[in-house]
């Protein structure tokens, strides 16, 4: 696997640790870019720009490698969250002020015209109060009075706002990842743990149950009832999905229930067939489904 290039040293650790958590789930899946992509549904460009730092995944593209990666998205998306704040706010533009143009001496008075306001050169310097408004910086003529315009109030208000958010999004995840953990303690463990409705896949995307059961002394899992089709690295379906169910009721476990044949179900697979004396090939043929419904 080639050396892969460390992140920027400016970028924002919070970003950092995301962008660290989705090298992992990455390298764990042993997926390279071009397959990364098809899955996912994402350019290479663009998971090469995610992966580098360069630019924020989006929430769909988290979703979809923490599925692929078998893992329970929650984490990764209070992350998520807490970085595009930070990135967000790391690149909000400040309004620039257009500069004063200094008023020019004439050798002859002119005559004023019939306005209220006073001429530029009589014009009062602005008050305190005007001054002080946060994120609008007075432009003054220095080289006639000496004095410094007043520095701007809105950057620390803006950090302030964004350490606040930052804090509020920590602590909403924490709550719900404390309540997770509850509930599994409380319900014990199961055969599958879907994804909740709310951080799961796009809705075009079929969701996998596993219900294991046996009927007539064979496993069945709910979804399909072969026992003869043929699946290969690549394959994907219902089919797909009952195998990897069975396999993790066998005790080895394939990644996620995504009906995906990917690198992770073809180990277990293998793994599968090598405990019962078969040709180890990782394919899923009559003699394996045998093995795996018996």
């Amino acid at each position: 696997m080639p050396r892969r290039k460390a992140l920027p040293a400016e970028l924002d650790p919070r970003v950092r640790q995301l962008v660290t958590q989705l090298r992992r789930l990455k390298d764990h899946s042993e997926l390279n870019m071009p397959q990364l992509a098809a899955k996912t549904g994402y350019s290479q460009k663009s998971w090469e720009r995610y992966l580098g730092g360069r630019s924020l995944p989006p929430r769909a593209a988290v979703e979809a490698l923490a599925r692929i990666g078998g893992v329970d998205p929650v984490r990764l998306l209070a992350l998520h969250e807490v970085a595009a704040d930070t990135w967000n706010s790391g690149r909000t533009p400040t309004p620039t002020p257009s500069p004063t143009p200094s008023p020019t001496p004439s050798s002859s008075p002119s005559p004023s015209p019939p306005s209220p306001s006073p001429s530029p050169s009589s014009s009062p310097s602005p008050s305190p109060e005007e001054s002080a408004q946060p994120g609008f910086p007075v432009a003054s003529d220095t080289s006639a009075t000496g004095a410094r315009p007043r520095p701007s109030l809105g950057r620390p208000l803006r950090i302030a706002l964004v350490a606040g958010a930052v804090a509020l999004v920590l602590a909403v995840s924490s709550t719900v990842l404390l309540v997770l953990r509850l509930n599994a303690q409380e319900n014990g463990p199961t055969v599958a743990s879907p994804v909740p409705a709310a951080v799961s896949a796009s809705a075009s995307d079929p969701v996998y149950t596993c219900r294991i059961q046996q009927i007539d002394g064979l496993w069945y899992a709910g979804i399909s009832r072969t026992r003869d089709a043929e699946l290969a690295y690549g394959s994907a379906g219902s089919d797909v999905a009952e195998a990897q169910c069975l396999l993790r009721r066998a005790g080895i476990s394939p990644g996620g229930i995504d009906g995906m044949f990917g690198p992770l179900t073809q180990r277990a697979v293998k793994a599968m067939q090598k405990r019962a004396g078969l040709d180890v090939d990782g394919m899923v043929g009559p003699r394996t489904w045998q093995a795996l419904r018996g």
